[in-house]
Order: structure tokens, then sequence, then C-alpha cells
């Protein structure tokens, strides 16, 4: 289908009409939809750490009703199988007595995926689900299907209890486009909160657009224009989470063992790209690849053991890169 200006306008006010749709719904937490918003339009995952109660599986299922896409939730448990996620083949009987397998599908088989509390199952499970979201299909008994498109997940975690618990490996967190942090509400957003929820039912959403019109949005995304400067800038600062790289902060240094993977550059560049188009504009900003720096990059760091032990803030770490990257090489 043909996309010209009148389409992309469109598409970006659908994009706010989004946002405002979300607002009618949720309270607040205005980082952490607009970070959701930029990963699914960057075609990405999201890692969302956070205590339970604060609202993830509205603020999901909302947003598949905005965009009109299959919702499922899974929550994760230690006893939760691999099948339980992709679907199984069962022994079915036809009317004439012959018997037959049949696959149903598991709810991976959505487009919005909500995987709660996903360091709660064991390795085996959480890789089940990983490999559907590298290569959006499965393989089931020896044949490949297809997921749908678009697909997102956005996996939640408890950083509170820690027993009984399976951390992702680092390997594996490097593969969610973004590592989001949502906070509790302060004393006006928990007041509006328990005023809107306790009255009566929640209002319904109008459905704003739909998935092949995402995918198309997801492309455009991608055609959105990044100067040659503005890209070393993203590089620079990728390369600057490294211990042994000479942009590297002296508290990097002394306390990272390993920077952020290339997957890290990648993401500063797609969501920059994702931001410029929510916003409007058809090129990539220097203040784009900063606000999107916290969320691209603090999963994909790994402190080292006195790192650890001093409790260090990876947030501040890579606010601090920021402050002393300069925009331009000879800056």
């Amino acid at each position: 289908m043909e996309i010209n200006n009148e389409k992309i306008k469109r598409f970006q006010r659908d994009i706010e009409r989004i946002r405002k749709e979300l607002a009618k719904v949720i309270v607040g937490q205005k980082q952490i939809i607009e970070g959701i918003i930029i990963a699914i339009l960057s075609n990405g995952h999201v890692l969302l750490e956070g205590v339970p109660g604060l609202g993830k599986t509205l603020l999901i299922k909302s947003l598949s009703q905005t965009m009109d896409l299959k919702f499922s939730r899974i929550q994760f448990t230690p006893d939760l199988m691999p099948a339980d996620i992709l679907g199984t083949n069962i022994l079915m009987q036809g009317e004439d007595g012959r018997r037959f397998f049949k696959f149903q599908e598991g709810p991976i088989f959505a487009q919005i995926i909500l995987a709660d509390e996903i360091n709660r199952a064991t390795p085996k499970t959480q890789s089940a689900l990983l490999e559907a979201m590298q290569e959006q299909k499965v393989t089931v008994a020896g044949v490949t299907r297809p997921l749908g498109r678009p697909f997102f997940v956005l996996a939640t975690q408890n950083p509170l209890e820690m027993e009984g618990v399976y951390p992702l490996p680092e390997a594996q967190i490097d593969r969610f486009f973004f590592k989001l942090k949502i906070d509790y509400p302060d004393y006006e957003e928990l007041q509006q909160i328990v005023g809107q929820t306790t009255v009566g039912e929640l209002p319904l959403l109008e459905k704003i657009i739909d998935g092949e019109e995402l995918c198309q949005i997801q492309s455009l995304v991608r055609k959105v224009l990044i100067a040659s400067h503005v890209l070393k800038y993203a590089t620079r600062l990728t390369m600057g989470t490294h211990p042994d790289s000479k942009f590297a902060t002296p508290q990097i240094r002394r306390f990272v063992r390993y920077g952020a993977s290339p997957r890290g550059a990648q993401t500063l560049v797609l969501a920059g790209k994702a931001l410029a188009f929510m916003e409007n504009r058809f090129n990539v900003s220097f203040s784009d690849i900063r606000e999107v720096a916290l969320p691209s990059l603090r999963h994909r760091i790994l402190l080292n053991f006195e790192g650890e032990a001093e409790g260090v803030d990876i947030d501040k770490m890579i606010e601090d890169l920021i402050k002393v990257t300069p925009e331009r090489e000879d800056g």
C-alpha cells in the first residue's frame, strides 16, 4: 500500500490519540507509556521492572484495545512448561472413528503478550518465550509455525522478591529492546487512581489503528533520517559503557565488567527514530538519543564484583556518561 505524506500525518495523529485514550484509564506513568509505545513502534520488546499492583496488566490490555490487537497474559510460575506457552499436539477422534493429532495453540499465538513475572519460571520455559521473541515463530514436533504480526512482548519482573526465582541471563536480557522501571504513584496520582477505579466500570477505549496499520508505521519509523554526526554520537555513548573504551568515564572503568552490546547502539538509533516520528519530525536529534539512553542501555551493562559490592547505580553511571560525552567528536 502506498504511503503518502497525508497518511504519515494521520499515523502521527493516531499515535497522539492512542496516548490520550490510554490516559482515560492509566493515571500518570507518562514515561512508561511513552517507552512502551516507542518500543512497539520499533518492533521491540520491553522488560518492565516494578512491584505488583501498579497497573501493568491494565496498561497492556488497554494498549491492545486501542490498536485492535489480540491480547494474551501468561502468568509465569515454577511449574510452567514450554508447551504451556507454545502449545501442543493433542489426540483427537473424528466422526469416522479415526484418530489424529491436532495442534492446540498456546497463549504465545497472540499479538500483544504480557509475560507476568518471567523470572519465576525455569530457564527452559524462559528460553521458549525468548526464542519466540527473537525468531517470531515456534517449532513444535518438528513443525514451524509463524506468530502473528505485529508481535510484542512485555515481560515483568518483581525487583523485591529474590527467593524462588530464576534471574534472566544477561544474553537473554539483551534481547529486550527497553528495560523500563515503573515507580509507585505519588499522593495526587494515588488519590486519582482510587477515585477512578472504585466508582464504576472503566471506560471503553476506542480502536485507533489495527495490526496492518501498525506494521506500516513500524516500516515508516525505520525510514526516519539520522545524520552521520548523530549516529556517531549514539555509537560513542554505547562504546562509553565499555570499561576499556577511551569514551568511558572513570566510574565505568572501575565498576563495569561488560558494556552494552551492538544491540544497544541499534536500540538507541531505532528508539530515537520512533521518538522523532512520534513528535512529527523526520530526523533524529541529539536530544532524542539522550532521552532513550537509559531504557536502551541500563539492562545491557554488567557490573564487576566491586560494582556489585558497592551497590553502584547503573542509571547514575549512564547519566554521568551522557553529561561528559560531547555531541561531536571534536567537541
